[in-house]
């Protein structure tokens, strides 16, 4: 049976170069990074390469990037190192109504530690409007992090112009980059931003790394203690082979990046164009132009997401009703919901993320089976025959 992959924004496959990257560290080059005889200073060598590589990707310094296990401990660490750094200043952050879990559970746990966190409402395409931004400032706000692009309906933030507001009042700016490195130009030094959270496996590199940008100057405590690993930041004996594989990854972004996006995007379009011109009561989710280059998401009426990813499957098409993270909630997302769209038609939702690897004829074999799906989920909605 033909298999298709079009759920990029979950997890990629990672690259044959990095692969390669990575095997000598797992058995020859095996040393320990704080050791100082031959072994552990070859180690160590090749995450000073893996560095500079991860900050040449958004215009960081090297010493700027400090390498975690993923971008969820990335975003954690983002918040907390900044928050318990600085809360002799205040005790308030902003975050946007659509962020990732990843950012929204830490800002419960931080509200139960006495931190106030206030969350920004979206227009209909999830953008957040910076006049918002701006009138949700008090003098105990320290902290604000919204998303460069959500991981479900693509939409691209003005991260430039957010930022701004927050220099402007002496904030702290963090934002989730992790579905946006590697797909987009990143330059942190434009964007404005203090922090940023990176991972490698949204852009063909292992699981189980990840990187948080922190700009010099920026005040934040260390999140593990136990070591003088990462500048004493983030103690742990380093992932080498992960690191190298993500150094590898983000050289190979920066230099497929525009050739990609110029594709994706044509396939994109393509796509989005063939689904609405042969399937009626549907809703395109986000923002039309302003939407990462490999993103469709969509909400169909008058079926279940679930089932429709199951159909889909059948056929050997991977696809997502929303984030991975939350796959197995019965709940409607809260990113559909906070744009505007009703429980019903959330539940109804069809995310579609193309990738490196996608193919023009796996577009065409999606729009031959999609319309067909579709139909066959309506003929049993008693929703659908009230409608009729």
């Amino acid at each position: 049976m033909r298999k298709i992959y079009l759920d990029y924004a979950a997890t990629t496959p990672c690259s044959e170069e990095v692969l390669r990257a990575m095997r000598p560290y797992f058995h020859n080059k095996f040393g320990n990074p704080s050791s100082f005889y031959s072994f552990g200073q070859e180690a160590k060598a090749a995450i000073d390469e893996a560095r500079e590589k991860v900050a040449n990707l958004i215009n960081a310094e090297p010493d700027e990037i400090i390498f975690t296990s993923s971008g969820t401990e990335s975003d954690n660490f983002a918040l907390k190192g900044v928050v318990y750094a600085n809360k002799a200043r205040g005790n308030h952050i902003i975050i946007s109504s659509i962020e990732h879990h990843a950012i929204s559970e830490p800002c419960k746990f931080l509200e139960s530690q006495g931190f106030k966190v206030t969350n920004l409402p979206v227009n209909k395409y999830g953008l957040v409007n910076p006049k918002t931004l701006e009138e949700s400032i008090t003098n105990k706000t320290i902290l604000i992090s919204i998303m460069h692009a959500n991981n479900e309906i693509g939409t691209i933030q003005p991260i430039k112009s957010l930022a701004k507001i927050a220099k402007e009042h002496n904030i702290y700016f963090h934002t989730d980059a992790i579905q946006t490195t590697g797909h987009i130009p990143i330059d942190v030094d434009d964007l404005g931003v203090d922090l940023l959270s990176i991972s490698a496996h949204k852009f063909y590199g292992p699981k189980g790394v990840g990187a948080l940008y922190v700009k010099k100057g920026t005040r934040v405590t260390s999140f593990i203690q136990g070591g003088d690993q990462e500048r004493k930041r983030r103690a742990s004996t380093e992932n080498v082979p992960g690191i190298v594989g993500f150094g590898k990854a983000a050289e190979l972004a920066k230099e497929k990046m525009d050739e990609e996006a110029r594709i994706q995007t044509k396939l994109r379009d393509k796509l989005i164009k063939g689904i609405f011109d042969n399937i009626d009561d549907i809703l395109l989710n986000g923002h039309p132009k302003k939407r990462l280059p490999n993103n469709i998401d969509v909400s169909i009426r008058y079926i279940e997401g679930e089932s429709l990813i199951l159909s889909l499957d059948f056929l050997g098409i991977a696809a997502s009703t929303g984030s991975a993270c939350t796959s197995s909630s019965l709940e409607p997302s809260h990113v559909l919901l906070a744009i505007g769209r009703s429980p019903e038609v959330a539940h109804g939702s069809l995310r579609l993320t193309l990738g490196r690897y996608t193919k023009e004829e796996d577009i065409d074999y999606l729009l031959k089976k999609l319309p067909a799906v579709v139909k066959k989920l309506r003929s049993i909605s008693p929703l659908y025959k009230q409608k009729k």
